[in-house]
């Protein structure tokens, strides 16, 4: 008997469970529900021979490769089910569809007294859900947009704010990307667009108010595209401006962005990618003084050349209710907090 569950229902149903993942490596890594802990039956290349065998020759073959191919992973995949099951009361399985991947682990794991229960559609009826609940959500949210020219330490000070217990998306953390043509440097692969909108979604359904800060952002964030009704929703939101002095907003940049182990390689690729912005010229100068290890000078020359014109200008299609001046990171938390409380709380709006 297999003891179905509707993603929905997890929270409500199951107050101590964990996630597990039963689809290969590869599915696993593009995409998947926030939490989860992947546990493959099939390696990608078992997964690919299993499928074509099922779709061009015979299902029973397949199943029977299936088979096989677990088979002699099964006392590590126990080992590893049994350490999981040691902290937990219950254990959710899913797979793609919800189908004989996950329905076989969860028999088997019940006939061997480990509670567990494996989701309805799998992984594709969990985005039926995302799909369904995150615009449902944005109905409710009023999102306080922070814009900023680059280096102004926005994300640092959102970051700041959500551990004095404001409520905050990170679309950067979500895309795993900063927005801009530097933007993946030090940070590897931008996430795809359904693990962003799954995070998304995670940020947002335990917040404390329906008033939560943003950083202003364009359409696009790397790979990913922000869609209409989270981005519709910040354009109805407050907007505050920050702004920095050049040197300091200078500093956080080479911080931030030469603290990978690749960082002048990385630089120097997306100094290339921006050459038809600036020239060739000013990409030449920009990649001998990056060889050089000259970042600071580097920083200097990017805001002022490309990327504050550039950003002033986008920033003319916004009202902003408040701009201010910081003179660091913790200057622009206290100022944000100081507005909040006096345009959110003192003003009586329900949180």
């Amino acid at each position: 008997m297999f003891k179905l569950i509707e993603y929905k229902d997890l929270e409500k149903t199951l107050k101590d469970y964990a996630l597990i993942d039963v689809r290969s490596e590869k599915e696993f890594n593009e995409n998947t529900i926030p939490g989860a802990i992947n546990i493959p039956l099939f390696t990608d290349e078992e997964r690919e021979k299993i499928g074509t065998v099922y779709i061009n020759e015979s299902i029973e073959k397949a199943k029977k490769m299936g088979i096989e191919a677990v088979s002699k992973k099964l006392p590590h995949i126990y080992e590893r089910i049994t350490e999981i099951y040691k902290d937990h009361k219950n254990l959710v399985f899913f797979c793609a569809r919800g189908g004989m991947r996950s329905a076989s682990i969860t028999s088997l794991m019940n006939a061997l007294s480990i509670s567990s229960y494996r989701i309805k559609g799998g992984y594709k009826g969990y985005r039926e859900f995302i799909n369904k609940e995150l615009p449902k959500i944005h109905e409710e949210v009023k999102y306080i947009v922070v814009h900023g020219t680059t280096g102004c330490g926005k994300t640092e000070i959102l970051n700041k704010i959500k551990e004095e217990g404001y409520d905050v998306v990170d679309l950067e953390y979500a895309a795993n990307h900063r927005g801009s043509l530097l933007g993946s440097v030090g940070l590897g692969r931008c996430r795809s667009q359904k693990m962003f909108e799954s995070i998304v979604y995670e940020q947002l359904k335990n917040r404390k108010t329906n008033y939560v800060f943003i950083e202003g952002e364009s359409k696009r964030i790397g790979n990913i595209i922000i869609p209409s009704y989270i981005f519709d929703t910040m354009t109805e939101g407050y907007h505050i401006y920050v702004e920095g002095n050049m040197e300091n907003r200078a500093k956080l940049l080479v911080k931030e962005y030469t603290k990978g182990e690749n960082a002048k390689e990385e630089i120097l690729s997306s100094l290339n990618r921006m050459e038809k912005y600036m020239g060739k010229k000013k990409r030449e100068a920009y990649s001998e003084l990056v060889n050089e290890e000259k970042y600071y000078e580097v920083c200097i020359e990017l805001m002022k050349n490309y990327y504050d014109p550039m950003y002033l200008n986008s920033m003319k299609k916004h009202d902003f209710n408040n701009s201010i001046y910081i003179e660091d990171v913790e200057d622009g938390i206290h100022k944000l907090i100081h507005w909040y409380k006096d345009n959110i709380i003192n003003k009586h709006d329900e949180l």
